[in-house]
């Protein structure tokens, strides 16, 4: 039976990357964003009978649609990843409503209905699951100006421990990935935001940040996607609850 996986945010970035590191694996995967014609274009290109759907992670009614949507589509899911997530650069004494409501409803919502929503398929299922969750390192140690991002990551991080214990006697998983200085042009964005509040060039707060990695180089989804390979596989089954760093060995400062 062809192995299922769904991937929130799949269409760009790090849920690219991690769409076809889990294609690869042999899963036909769910490509998933709120970008429907980016996750229609990684689906066709990762093949394997890989599809794209739309979704607004924030609403609790389109994540049950989606994964209800898969199913019918594919007679069953084996995995979730819910990477779909946002940053918002700003100082804590300049953080607005705005931007904290968008971070909270994608980053902490969007994580809880995933799992709510998978853990409920893999129990009607009857079968053991797998369910991978996006924190950061800045769900590890708090990192300026980003206190609102550093909240829902850390948020991420308590989901993750208190779903796993409670999924457990389901046969089912759950795990998070916390990367670091991931090269997207999520990083772009924080770069640039960087440089307006500390009145610096672009292009030189990213690579200030870079001089912590002890491995000397910037992060690929690659590097994520390696990780959530291993954690999607049989080869993870005996671990649960972990926010896992995936960052090269940096330095908090």
């Amino acid at each position: 039976m062809m192995k299922v996986a769904i991937v929130t945010g799949g269409g760009q970035g790090i849920g690219e990357g991690i769409v076809k590191q889990l294609a690869e694996d042999g899963f036909a995967v769910a490509v998933a964003d709120i970008n429907t014609e980016a996750a229609q274009r990684v689906a066709e290109e990762v093949g394997n009978g890989s599809k794209g759907y739309s979704v607004n992670v924030a609403s609790h009614d389109e994540v049950r649609k989606l994964v209800e949507d898969v199913v019918a589509d594919f007679g069953h899911i084996d995995v979730m990843v819910n990477n779909a997530g946002i940053c918002r650069v700003e100082p804590f004494l300049e953080q607005t409503d705005e931007a904290l409501d968008d971070l909270l409803n994608i980053n902490v919502k969007g994580a809880f209905y995933g799992t709510y929503e998978a853990a409920h398929q893999f129990i009607k299922q009857g079968t053991k699951g797998k369910i991978i969750n996006a924190s950061s390192i800045a769900g590890h140690e708090g990192f300026t100006p980003l206190a609102a991002y550093s909240a829902t990551k850390f948020a991420v991080r308590g989901l993750t421990q208190t779903a796993a214990k409670e999924l457990a006697q389901y046969g089912i998983t759950v795990n998070a990935y916390c990367p670091g200085i991931v090269l997207t042009p999520m990083w772009d964005e924080i770069d640039r935001r960087l440089g307006e509040i500390n009145h610096v060039p672009v292009g030189e707060s990213l690579k200030a940040t870079m001089k912590g990695i002890a491995l000397g180089r910037g992060e690929t989804p690659a590097d994520v996607a390696n990780l959530v390979s291993f954690l999607a596989s049989e080869k993870s089954d005996y671990i649960t609850g972990q926010a896992i760093l995936v960052d090269g060995g940096m330095k908090y400062v």
